[in-house]
């Protein structure tokens, strides 16, 4: 669908949003062959997220770094070959925190890390171009958080540019360009939310940059792919090593 020739959407660069204050970190997680997606989910809720929030409780009271926000996606699968993650978590920092160079989950601290592959942590820079509304209910009867939130239909791509593609201009192309294109498809389509979150260190991390997009249902999300022109991007990004996931589910540990 993004093939057809359709109208080229010129430069808005004045559109660009300003980047979210601080960094946002992301791990991308891939369960073990020998670990089922229902064991994923109830170890990482029940035994890594209370984890994650306490150490940033910690850091927050003894004045270190700490994430005001913390959310994780589970993705729902589909007949795509090239997916390999089942998850990922985002934490988002006003101030930068040490991360570590190697794979997080070698020497496993809880049974979630003895459940899936030793994963590494990347930053990137934050821009949201549409700001909708995610609401956050802590639980009533448990502890407050971690808790859960569902009724949307998110669509998350992990998006690389083209061998030998300007890495400057591909990162100005998408935020001057497509950034305002999506956006404004996104309002017409009855899309509530789209940010993107670029690496801060591309070759160290998995991708280039990773869109997430949310809409109320998959019709909302096909009416978008339906009326979305052409701008460019898809020329300029590798659609080969380019993958897309869906979320119907996200767990929150941290409401900032």
């Amino acid at each position: 669908m993004l093939c057809k020739p359709l109208v080229v959407v010129k430069s808005m660069t004045a559109d660009r949003p300003t980047a979210t204050p601080g960094i946002k970190t992301y791990a991308l997680i891939q369960r073990k062959t020998t670990t089922s997606k229902d064991e994923l989910v109830a170890h990482w809720f029940a035994n890594h997220m209370p984890n994650v929030i306490a150490r940033n409780e910690k850091a927050k009271a003894s004045g270190e770094p700490n994430a005001w926000r913390y959310e994780a996606s589970i993705f729902e699968a589909n007949d795509d070959s090239r997916q390999r993650w089942d998850g990922m978590a985002a934490l988002w920092y006003s101030d930068p925190p040490q991360i570590p160079n190697e794979l997080r989950g070698l020497e496993p601290v809880d049974t979630f890390q003895e459940k899936v592959e030793p994963y590494r942590i990347f930053a990137t820079e934050e821009f949201v171009f549409v700001d909708g509304e995610l609401p956050v209910e802590p639980l009533k009867l448990n502890n407050p958080f971690p808790t859960t939130r569902s009724g949307f239909l998110k669509q998350i791509s992990f998006v690389q540019p083209k061998p030998g593609i300007d890495l400057t201009t591909f990162r100005d192309h998408w935020l001057d360009i497509h950034g305002p294109n999506v956006r404004d498809t996104m309002k017409l389509a009855g899309g509530y939310r789209y940010s993107v979150s670029l690496a801060l260190d591309p070759e160290g991390a998995p991708c280039f940059g990773i869109p997430e997009l949310y809409f109320p249902d998959r019709s909302a999300q096909k009416h978008f792919w339906e009326i979305l022109k052409t701008d460019g991007f898809h020329e300029m990004s590798d659609q080969t090593n380019t993958v897309r996931y869906r979320c119907t589910t996200e767990m929150v540990g941290i409401a900032g």
